[in-house]
């Protein structure tokens, strides 16, 4: 949405476009369209929430989720500073957050990602250390969500997404959903 906004669509799809075809990396193609962005995080944070919204059944999912002992993490390839802020308009601060931070000094945004992978942050690896603890269910829907997908015991992939079309052409058991009620009501019925 921030790319989109001060870069155009057309720039935004353009990046997008070498990224599926496999010629950039999400980690580069990330670290580019940051460099569009300009302003402070609270002006991104001001922009996302009018333009964007966090699905309305999450808040009742992590309720679930703490009632249940579940511990419930949201790992993204996003920006830790932005999610929080989300997170935190809608009642939620709570949810921890393992995500890359972001230097909004630059005449465009630098991303600060959390490790040299090829996604900027290696999701599965948060996967792995949660796994070592107990059972795993992964949500996602995005191409950074692959191979952390791979590695949870449990996997939900969104409805129309790259990541239920990833996993689909690969044979690899999941459940597709279109909000978080689907997804609590499979986990917790």
């Amino acid at each position: 949405m921030l790319v989109q906004h001060y870069a155009g669509p057309d720039e935004w799809a353009r990046y997008e476009e070498h990224l599926q075809a496999g010629s950039m990396s999400l980690r580069d193609t990330l670290a580019a369209q940051a460099r569009f962005v300009r302003g402070t995080l609270e002006e991104a944070d001001e922009l996302l929430a009018a333009t964007t919204r966090v699905d309305p059944a999450f808040a009742h999912f992590s309720g679930r989720c703490s009632a249940q002992g579940v511990k419930l993490t949201v790992v993204s390839s996003g920006i830790a500073p932005l999610i929080e802020r989300a997170l935190h308009r809608n009642g939620l601060p709570h949810i921890p957050v393992l995500a890359n931070d972001v230097s909004t000094e630059a005449p465009g945004w630098e991303i600060i990602f959390r490790d040299d992978s090829l996604n900027g942050h290696d999701k599965a690896a948060a996967v792995r250390k949660a796994s070592a603890l107990g059972r795993v269910a992964y949500v996602g829907d995005g191409y950074s969500d692959y191979e952390a997908a791979l590695v949870a015991q449990e996997r939900f992939a969104k409805r129309g997404r790259s990541l239920e079309r990833y996993l689909r052409d690969r044979g690899v058991a999941f459940t597709p959903f279109s909000n978080f009620a689907e997804v609590e009501s499979a986990l917790f019925g």
